[in-house]
Formats: structure tokens, sequence, C-alpha cells
């Protein structure tokens, strides 16, 4: 088999790149198995991705399981195409029961799912508590009874700090930037790139202008969306270097860490 060429910013492509460097779907989807299964004894089946981007999740969710279905859902008619052409079609006879449509996480979708999701902190991109609340109670609408919506966070004092931090992956250093934190109304813009052995750069391969959410707002307001409860899981650390070890329990408190990761599990 010819080896492949080494990755260069002109060559890499950065959905690729992206899904190499940030997802890790399998994990995601032992957790929502996980966390379902204890509180209602059974295997979810059916899963909405929102802001699905390139559906990996989506695609990775009726891996696991012949009988489970997946819908995802963004505005980016581009991503959509491409996570079709790369993700959903590579599943071959499977590849129907994943569906990425195009359309708003702001009205409530048919059918309601088992899960519902929203991760990446994709839903930082509502600036407005109106508008998060509005889609919270979008997302209480298109979940069944005996379901669930999980959301993932992070924070730490670290969170609002402009930082750089890099990171090697295979043929790639990826890199994290958080830029100028507003205190007054918790903007922020961050910025993803990538650097080839080659000397080349991919600056900005992607743009998040978020507003910085805290576990205690999104509590309050997934909760004034008609969600009976919820439930905070944060990352445990590893010793040594005290970074996550992928190991997510349900607290209810937590240290207050220069940074951490931790999924918000509402029940209707």
């Amino acid at each position: 088999m010819a080896k492949k060429p080494p990755l260069t910013a002109k060559t890499a492509d950065r959905h690729a790149l992206y899904q190499e460097a940030v997802q890790c779907t399998e994990a995601d989807v032992r957790f929502i198995d996980r966390v379902y299964r204890k509180r209602y004894d059974r295997a979810p089946l059916t899963l909405r991705e929102d802001f699905c981007g390139t559906g990996l999740l989506a695609t990775e969710w009726v891996k696991s399981k012949a009988e489970r279905v997946a819908f995802g859902v963004d505005l980016d008619r581009e991503v959509l195409a491409w996570g079709q052409a790369h993700n959903v079609d590579p599943l071959g006879e499977s590849r129907g029961r994943v569906l990425l449509q195009r359309g708003n996480v702001l009205t409530p979708k048919r059918p309601q799912v088992d899960v519902q999701v929203a991760f990446n902190f994709s839903w930082w991109v509502f600036h407005e508590r109106s508008v998060l609340l509005e889609y919270f109670k979008a997302a209480r609408a298109s979940v069944r009874k005996d379901g669930l919506f999980m959301l993932d966070i992070h924070g730490g004092y670290e969170a609002t700090k402009s930082l750089k931090e890099k990171k090697r992956r295979k043929g790639f250093v990826y890199q994290w930037e958080q830029g100028v934190f507003n205190p007054i109304d918790h903007r922020i813009t961050c910025y993803i790139h990538f650097e080839f052995k080659d000397g080349s750069k991919m600056r900005r391969a992607f743009t998040y202008d978020w507003r910085w959410w805290s576990v205690m707002e999104a509590r309050d307001l997934l909760r004034e969306a008609g969600f009976s409860s919820t439930e905070v899981y944060c990352e445990g650390t590893e010793k040594e270097s005290q970074e996550g070890n992928g190991a997510f329990r349900h607290v209810q408190r937590c240290d207050n860490d220069p940074s951490f990761v931790a999924y918000i599990v509402a029940v209707p």
C-alpha cells in the first residue's frame, strides 16, 4: 500500500483535522448510554445531534447498535454535505439510519427522541438569555417523556483567560486559542489553528464567537424551560499531569480548578 503523503496546509481537510483533534464520539456514545440506562433501565435508541456539523456523533451512534437511529441538525449546507459524503455514506446499508438535516435548532423537531445533545460547546453561539431559553424550550419539546437532553460545558478561571494551547496529533499540531474575554457581556472569540511538519499553517481554520455561560446559568434556564431536574457530571483528573482523564461522574460539588469540562444532563 502506498504511503500517504505528509499533511500540509494545502492538502489537509479542516473537517477531517477537527474530527481527529477535537472529537471523541466513541466516549460520548458510552457516556450517553451509561447515563440513560442508569435512569431508565433500557438502552436509548434514538438520538438527535444539534449543531451536528459533520454528523460524526450521529454516525457513531448508529454504528454502536443495529437498532439505533440518529438525526443531525445544522444550518451549514457545506459541512452537512461533507459529513454525508465522508461519514454517513461510508456506512453502506446502515446509512439510511442517519438523517442529516439543514434546520434551525430553535424549532422543535419530530419525531421525539430518547436523547438530544448539543456538544462541543456549540450552544454558546446564543448570546442572549431569551434566545438560549427558547432553544432549551425547543429541546424540551423534542425529547420524549422518558428521554434526556445533554449539553457539555467548560469552565474554571482559565476559561476566560487569553491563552494558546497546543497538542500534537498524527501528522499535525492542533492549537486552541482563546481571545479577549469581555466581562461585561461574557463574549469571547476563540480559534482553532493547525500546523504541519513542513512548516505550513492553517490559521483560523475555525472561529467561534461565543458567550461564556456558567453551569449555574445553564441549569437555571433548563429548569425555566420546563425540565424537571438537572445533573452535572464532571471529568476527573490524572494525579500526575492534572489533565482530564475522560471519566465523568455525577457530582454535587467540584473543585475550583483552573479548567474543567462537564456534562449537564436535563430530565424532562
